[in-house]
C-alpha cells in the first residue's frame, strides 16, 4: 500500500467521518417528523438535481477524454455540489413528509424494488468513493485519481440516473 501525501492525510478522517455519519443522519431522519412544513414540491427539484448530476458526469467524463483536464475539475466540482444540494432537499423532504408506497403492480414493482434498494446501497458506497476519488484529485495523485475514477464515475452515474427513474416510477403515487 502506497504512502498517502500531506493532502490525502488531511482529508483521510473527513471521509471517513463523513462516510458514515451521512448514510447514519439519512436513516435515522426517516424516524423524525417535523410538522407543519409543505415540502411536496421537493421531489421533482431533487430528482431534476441528480438529473442533471448525471448529465455533469458525462461532460465531466468527455471533458477529460479530449485533455480539457480544468473544465474536467470544474465540472466534477459542480457534480459534488450539485450531490449535496440533492442530499440536503432530500432529508428536508423526507423529515417532514410520511413516505409514498409505491402503487404499481406486476413486473415494474419488482423493477421499482430493484431500482431503489441498488440506488440506496449504492449511493450509501459511493460517498467514500467520490471523496477519495475527488481528494486523490486534489492531491495531484493522478494515476490514483484515475485508477478510482474508473469505478466512481460508472457507480455515480448509475446513482444518479436510478435516482431519477425511481421519483418517476413513484410520483403518480405521491398524496
Amino acid at each position: 500500500m502506497s504512502e498517502l501525501n500531506a493532502v490525502e492525510k488531511k482529508y483521510k478522517p473527513w471521509i471517513i467521518v463523513l462516510s458514515i455519519v451521512i448514510p447514519i443522519a439519512v436513516a435515522l431522519l426517516f424516524s423524525v417528523r417535523i410538522e407543519g412544513y409543505n415540502t411536496s414540491f421537493l421531489p421533482p427539484i431533487y430528482a431534476t438535481i441528480n438529473g442533471i448530476t448525471a448529465i455533469i458526469l458525462v461532460l465531466a467524463v468527455m471533458a477529460v477524454k479530449n485533455g480539457k483536464v480544468e473544465r474536467h475539475r470544474k465540472l466534477m466540482t459542480t457534480a459534488i455540489v450539485c450531490s449535496v444540494m440533492f442530499l440536503l432537499l432530500y432529508v428536508a423532504y423526507h423529515a417532514t413528509s410520511d413516505s409514498t408506497s409505491y402503487g404499481g403492480e406486476g413486473a415494474m414493482r419488482y423493477v421499482y424494488f430493484f431500482l431503489l434498494i441498488s440506488h440506496i446501497l449504492l449511493s450509501i458506497g459511493i460517498i467514500p468513493l467520490v471523496l477519495i476519488t475527488y481528494v486523490r484529485a486534489l492531491a495531484e495523485r493522478f494515476d490514483k485519481h484515475k485508477k478510482i475514477a474508473k469505478i466512481t464515475f460508472p457507480l455515480w452515474l448509475y446513482v444518479a440516473v436510478s435516482g431519477v427513474l425511481v421519483y418517476v416510477m413513484i410520483s403518480p403515487y405521491y398524496a
